[in-house]
């Protein structure tokens, strides 16, 4: 029972978020796009770099 309501209480949160991303949210341009794809890339690397950096140690 217990895990029905966590798994309740995350749909409630995300469908929370999808309505206000699409109400309040606002387009990005192609320069901010081209600059958050770069971001995550790196981001991407590091994440992976650390995990096996903790499963070797």
């Amino acid at each position: 029972m217990t895990l029905l309501i966590i798994l309740a209480s995350v749909f409630a949160v995300v469908a929370l978020m999808v309505v206000v991303g699409e109400r309040f949210g606002k387009p990005m341009s192609d320069e901010q796009q081209a600059k958050f794809s770069k971001i995550t890339w790196v981001l991407v690397f590091i994440l992976l770099l650390a995990a096996i950096v903790k499963e070797i140690s």
